[in-house]
């Protein structure tokens, strides 16, 4: 039976975020201190996470503490009038600018009075001290900019929102109507369709068999999460003789001659309008995503493709016969065991990193803790370490992947983060958490079931990218080569002996199924919908709007508004874009925290408008003499290559949309190469096993240039420290070799941020110790005393 449709509230935006007296107020604090401590089970059955965290014993919130356990402390009420008076003068700051007040079509009396109303109701709030702005000021007080946020669009909601008539009201919601989706595509409804969905834990085979059968169509197309997997699967097809094209949102390579029969992309660059004989869809538990869950439906909604293969988690069984249900389809289900078995050290590594082995990878939550292990490790392991996280880009992270998969190099270990989890083709054979929690953007919270599984199930990796090109691949004798590879154990285990009690029980459990799919609506529906405002209305109102009063199926959710928010408010007082170019924009790949890029943006998005020259040599605000800075270890230097690439990346992904503007796309590909070069130079060039081998061959050249007077000084020294009669000769060249440091002077000059070494002269002893014995040992050290 079909589940009624779920009708979204009406309200209006300051209404609907506004607390109400009436509303029981929450079990559990939205933002609360993380405590690394053992888990413990929750009373429903179903929670997907593993509950392991508890407020801290000190109160160091501020200025917000918690008051008894699970619910927040009211604070003084001055604390919250101060906050917020302070967003409110910050706002007021930026909306008297002329440009907003043309834009808002208001002079400055008219905005007076707006602004009156808006601080009266402002004013109620705060007195009301509801739970809501309890958590926006404690949020406010780490930095987050989300109070702000809030009040930024209660405004916008009491300045456009009572501009509508009745008659406009209902026609906004009957655009808004997104109850059935399927209906988007009646191109795709046209088309007999059967799905074959492969579901089962990592390392099991699915993707695997799901890409023999696109090998074996005449046309197909692979849709994966990462740019990294699509680069993959592209060259996976060539190198077996399919003509393929990748298309991703800053990449399009097209073979010559005609249409390819063959695409990998992203799944968010899937093309609706074209039809294939075959398409694989993979991660499809992405579904379910808060943000970008939407673009797996697009793609399921909407491939014209006779056979669909689905590759993901068992618990998406239900919700995609559901969608199959819907739209006619005829579903088969295969079902795949691990090809390796997993388990769970009983122990932890109590925080050594010198107990680390080779094929280890360590995962870990934040840039600046995985830059941080990374050079702990080499530091402590004298091995080489390669390195993985999402903001590296994607040749460099497949490079990285390159050196550790490489059995007979020396980089023995990765430091990686939870990116691993999303298919990238590893050989690791034991996976060890950093950390079972990390931070959600506000509060840091325990990992999912499903995210621990997902991580862990990377240990002892069947078959990695490079097997599956060279699997079934003619020799050239006609002959068909065949891998053989021993099956191996795969381990997971926790830095610190705190957290395995939390990776255990998240083994353990199975995680929650998916009951809704991501939704968004499409840029005709956001464009009609828009119409239905004034000119002028912020951008970010009319989506926030949109999402207010749309109305959806049960089995379907709103993807969230992250960026998209943050883009449309940056580009806001910009004139001449329309809505087209206002909906393209705020799609784009850019980080509106670091303030940079969003800088950049905005200068592109002027180019857009005014029709102004794209040249990317041209563009103010491109940081491109970072390219010429001397290379250095630091990471504010590897930082500031990574930001430039995610520009050159914006300014490609933008070229695709507005060729005409953005005309040195060929340009910025080869700049994109150079950073990507430097990327990966600076990562090999200054890890700490490398800096370690650079200081010894340059003491051993020193110690070859010294002078006639340094060799006599040298003697001398030997002289005071006389070998004994009968002292073995490698004994003696330890001895000699201790005095030479003594007189060397510290190679530190190459890189500061890798200062050399003090020599350990204990383990100096101790190996002496070893050759001559304790007794002899002990007997001249008495005698140089």
């Amino acid at each position: 039976m079909s589940a009624l449709p779920a009708r979204r509230s009406s309200l209006c935006l300051f209404c609907a975020f506004a607390a109400r007296p009436s509303q029981p107020q929450r079990l559990l604090p939205r933002i609360q201190v993380a405590y690394r401590g053992t888990s413990s089970k929750s009373k429903s059955g179903n929670n997907s996470r593993v509950q392991s965290a508890r407020p801290a014993k000190s109160a160091s919130f501020n200025p917000l503490n918690s008051g008894r356990r699970g619910v927040p402390a009211r604070p003084p009420a001055d604390t919250l009038r101060t906050t917020v008076d302070d967003k409110l003068s910050k706002l007021r700051s930026e909306f008297t600018e002329p440009a907003f007040l043309d834009s808002l079509q208001l002079d400055q009396d008219q905005f007076g009075k707006e602004w009156h109303r808006f601080e009266n109701s402002i004013n109620a709030w705060v007195k009301q001290a509801s739970s809501e702005l309890i958590d926006l000021v404690h949020q406010a007080s780490r930095g987050k900019a989300t109070l702000e946020t809030r009040l930024r669009y209660l405004f916008y909601a009491q300045t456009c929102g009572g501009r509508f008539t009745n008659a406009e009201l209902e026609n906004q919601k009957e655009v808004a109507d997104l109850r059935y989706p399927a209906e988007w595509y009646p191109a795709t409804r046209e088309v007999p369709r059967v799905v074959h969905m492969h579901v089962g834990p990592t390392n099991s085979g699915k993707t695997y068999h799901a890409l023999q059968r696109l090998e074996a169509a005449k046309s197909g197309i692979y849709l994966g999460p990462l740019r990294l997997l699509a680069h993959e699967v592209f060259t996976r097809l060539n190198a077996k003789g399919k003509s393929c094209a990748l298309v991703t949102g800053e990449e399009q390579r097209m073979p010559e001659g005609d249409a390819p029969p063959m695409y990998s992309c992203t799944v968010e660059m899937a093309p609706l309008n074209t039809k294939f004989d075959v398409a694989v869809i993979d991660e499809i538990q992405m579904i379910n995503h808060p943000e970008r869950g939407w673009a797996w439906t697009q793609a399921f909604l909407g491939l014209q493709a006779r056979e669909i293969h689905l590759c993901g988690e068992a618990r998406t069984v239900n919700i995609m016969r559901e969608l199959c249900a819907l739209v006619g389809d005829e579903v088969h289900v295969h079902e795949y065991e691990r090809l390796t078995p997993l388990q769970v050290q009983p122990r932890s590594l109590y925080g050594k990193l010198n107990k680390l082995e080779k094929g280890d990878c360590v995962v870990a939550f934040t840039v600046v803790g995985i830059h941080a292990l990374r050079r702990e490790i080499e530091k402590q392991t004298g091995k080489k370490c390669a390195i993985v996280y999402g903001s590296l880009p994607p040749e460099t992270r497949a490079q990285q992947a390159r050196l550790f998969n490489d059995p007979d190099n020396e980089y023995d270990y990765l430091v990686a983060s939870d990116a691993i989890g999303m298919g990238l083709n590893l050989a690791i054979k034991r996976v060890i958490f950093e950390s079972t929690m990390k931070s959600d953007g506000v509060k840091y919270v325990p990992l999912q079931v499903s995210e621990i599984k997902q991580i862990a199930g990377r240990a002892g990796r069947y078959k990695t990218a490079a097997d599956a090109v060279s699997d079934n691949t003619p020799s050239a004798n006609g002959e068909t080569k065949v891998a053989k590879k021993e099956k191996t154990v795969g381990w997971c285990t926790t830095l610190d002996q705190i957290d395995l009690d939390v990776l255990k029980e998240g083994m353990s459990r199975e995680p929650d199924p998916i009951k809704t799919a991501g939704l968004f609506p499409p840029s005709l529906i956001v464009e009609r919908f828009a119409n239905y405002f004034p000119p002028g209305t912020p951008f970010s109102y009319i989506l926030l709007r949109l999402h207010e009063i749309s109305e959806i199926h049960p089995r379907f959710h709103l993807c969230g508004l992250k960026e998209q928010l943050a883009i449309a408010d940056a580009i806001h007082t910009i004139k001449g874009l329309s809505i087209q170019d206002r909906i393209m924009i705020t799609s784009a790949p850019c980080n509106m925290r670091d303030k940079a890029e969003k800088i950049f943006l905005r200068t592109l998005a002027e180019c857009i408008a005014e029709g102004k020259s794209g040249n990317l040599l041209e563009l103010p605000n491109l940081p491109l003499n970072v390219m010429d800075e001397p290379a250095r270890g630091d990471r504010k230097y590897l930082y500031s290559l990574e930001q430039l690439h995610k520009m050159v990346v914006l300014y490609l992904w933008l070229s695709y949309r507005f060729p005409n503007v953005f005309t040195t796309r060929s340009l910025a590909v080869y700049t994109k190469k150079l950073l990507e070069d430097q990327i990966e130079s600076t990562l090999t060039e200054f890890s700490h096993t490398e800096l370690r081998l650079k200081q010894k061959e340059k003491r051993e050249r020193d110690r070859l240039k010294r002078s006639k007077e340094a060799q006599e000084a040298v003697a001398e020294l030997r002289g005071k420290m006389p070998a004994p009669p009968g002292m073995p000769e490698e004994a003696k060249d330890i001895l000699n070799d201790k005095n030479a440091f003594a007189e060397a002077s510290p190679a530190t000059d190459d890189v500061d941020e890798y200062p050399e070494e003090p020599v350990d002269e204990s383990e100096k002893a101790d190996e002496l110790d070893t050759i001559l014995g304790d007794a002899e040992v002990k007997e001249r050290r008495s005698a140089n005393l």
